[in-house]
């Protein structure tokens, strides 16, 4: 009995000893290595979802508070898209997409242990553009119009608006500097929207559009590393 409640003792002293070890640490930089994510969607694309692939796009900053961290980040993405617009054989739409956030909010810690599951939620501001060329992509129709040509037209759309995001994720402290995590987040994004094209021929038809939108983004997937700074030992 007495060689049990010894055990129970170290196991417990141990579990308090990291736990003032994680709180050790007034503030963490954290930096995102890879993400997948879900991109508004631009004009009328056929494609329902869409996910990217990123790279090191996000770095955020988390100031401590026991099992509480505020948080303070962004992200930048720019990419290369190709997508097919109204239908499969209507246009193709060839392009680079820009989009950027900033976000502020909090993940609450679930443990003390080094497994450690969070919840949170963030509030911020997203913007997101697109600049490209549709032709057409439907050859009956370019055949039809064999004679008198089909001119490209430059497309350009930007939204700009807020985003509630809650989050859910999952850390692994190695070692008392360092912290790995993989979090998922849903966005929702509400946005004011413009559209504009113009015909690229003599003419310069243009057509512009102006509405608001809503919309949900599901972030499957981040990895990413944080590192504690600021001891106040």
């Amino acid at each position: 009995m007495k060689k049990q409640l010894l055990v129970l003792m170290l196991l417990l002293s141990g579990g308090t000893a990291f736990s003032q070890m994680n709180s050790d640490y007034n503030y963490s930089i954290t930096l995102r290595g890879y993400g997948s994510m879900q991109m508004p969607k631009l004009f009328n694309e056929t494609e329902p979802v869409r996910y990217i692939n990123t790279y090191f796009s996000g770095i955020m900053v988390k100031f401590n508070d026991n099992q509480i961290n505020y948080r303070l980040g962004g992200s930048y993405v720019k990419q290369s898209k190709t997508f097919y617009n109204n239908c499969n054989t209507c246009d193709i739409v060839k392009g680079n997409v820009t989009d950027y956030t900033f976000k502020v909010g909090f993940e609450k810690n679930m443990n003390f242990a080094r497994v450690q599951p969070y919840i949170g939620a963030d509030l911020g501001y997203r913007s997101n553009r697109f600049v490209g060329i549709s032709e057409n992509a439907n050859v009956l129709k370019a055949q039809l119009a064999a004679g008198m040509g089909l001119p490209p037209v430059k497309m350009e759309t930007s939204k700009n608006g807020f985003i509630l995001s809650p989050v859910i994720g999952i850390k692994v402290h190695p070692t008392p500097q360092f912290t790995l995590f993989v979090e998922s987040s849903l966005d929702f994004f509400y946005s004011y929207e413009r559209q504009e094209g113009v015909t690229e021929d003599a003419s310069n038809y243009r057509t512009f559009t102006r509405t608001n939108k809503s919309e949900f983004l599901l972030n499957p997937i981040s990895i990413g590393l944080s590192f504690h700074l600021g001891s106040n030992k």
